[in-house]
């Protein structure tokens, strides 16, 4: 039982709700902040245990709490919700989250710092534009084969295809769409050339930061992965092992068990979408080209295939490969290929 007061806070945009809770977990009071009184209020306060869901903004208010002396604790929302009695609204909220850091049995989210941000918001960027540009080579191959064209696949592809479609005068495009198909040419090397220059940024950092170096070492996590991976687990700390990780990121079988008889389905997909995807692509590109080779983990991938097929290997790799970059990081270990 905590021996100090908890302060719980509902975050929002302008108007904060806050409930306090005592060592005995009674309430001593609650009341509401506009944004500019939140932490004047809160300096005044003795130190206190003060916990946040994690969600936007809470990083930032997590590191100006902890400048104020308080111990500020993120939760992840989706276990707080199982505190929230009554009906919803802002003090309740802001009282179930009090009540789930009182209780002390949520794993805290890791509060990052403005480095940590910095590196999401490179990632988050460069993926944004990627997705607008796979949009747009759809856009234009469909806008294409309205007139009769069929433009090859992949971007590249498609980027070498369209000066020759714009100078073929025989192929029944009219002056009007020529100009517009003229202006998405235009507009996909813009973005092939912006795409580039962040591609060349996360080349700078995977060179310069020695774990990432460590994480390009495994199979399936290139530039891209090390640098996601990295950002996402911080020093791995929070994590008591390597299967935590993979849970966390939402790569192990979702489990259903009562009376004794436990049932193992598919996998539980949590955490960050993002990169998992970015993972179990890695991991199919490894398991693509297994066949033939002899070191042991191609043996294992070949021997998963066999009983299991091919995409549950993929997905098997990729819960192995962020064991594998757990241990890397969290214990500062590099990786050891094994031939037999």
């Amino acid at each position: 039982m905590s021996k100090t007061t908890t302060i719980g806070i509902d975050l929002a945009k302008t108007v904060f709700a806050v409930v306090a809770l005592g060592p005995t977990g009674r309430e001593l009071w609650r009341k509401t902040f506009s944004r500019h009184k939140l932490l004047p209020f809160l300096a005044k306060q003795d130190k206190a245990q003060v916990a946040l869901e994690a969600c936007g903004s809470a990083h930032y208010w997590a590191r100006q709490l902890r400048t104020l002396g308080h111990e500020v604790a993120l939760l992840p929302p989706q276990h707080v919700k199982g505190y929230l009695r009554g009906q919803k609204n802002d003090y309740n909220d802001a009282r179930a989250i009090a009540e789930a850091q009182h209780h002390g049995a949520i794993r805290e989210v890791p509060i990052k710092s403005v480095e940590q941000q910095d590196d999401q918001v490179l990632l988050g960027i460069r993926r944004g534009l990627s997705r607008d540009r796979t949009g747009l080579v759809n856009q234009i191959r469909g806008h294409l084969s309205e007139y009769g064209v069929v433009a090859p696949r992949g971007v590249a592809s498609l980027r070498k295809a369209l000066p020759v479609i714009l100078a073929d005068r025989t192929n029944g495009l009219t002056e009007r769409y020529r100009h517009l198909l003229r202006r998405q040419y235009e507009r996909l090397l813009a973005l092939d050339a912006e795409l580039a220059w962040y591609e060349e940024q996360l080349e700078t950092w995977a060179k310069q930061d020695e774990v990432c170096q460590r994480l390009v070492g495994i199979p399936g996590i290139g530039v891209v992965n090390a640098c996601a991976f990295k950002s996402w687990l911080g020093d791995g700390q929070q994590f008591g092992c390597g299967r935590d990780a993979s849970a966390a990121l939402g790569l192990v079988p979702r489990q259903y068990g009562t009376g004794g008889k436990v049932v193992l389905s598919r996998i539980t997909k949590r955490g960050d979408s993002a990169l998992r995807a970015s993972v179990v692509h890695g991991a199919r590109a490894v398991v693509s080209r297994s066949a033939g080779k002899a070191d042991r983990l191609s043996r294992w991938i070949e021997a998963v295939k066999a009983r299991r097929g091919f995409n549950k290997a993929v997905v098997a790799l990729a819960n192995k490969l962020v064991r594998i970059a757990w241990v890397i990081v969290a214990r500062g270990e590099c990786y050891r290929a094994l031939e037999a």
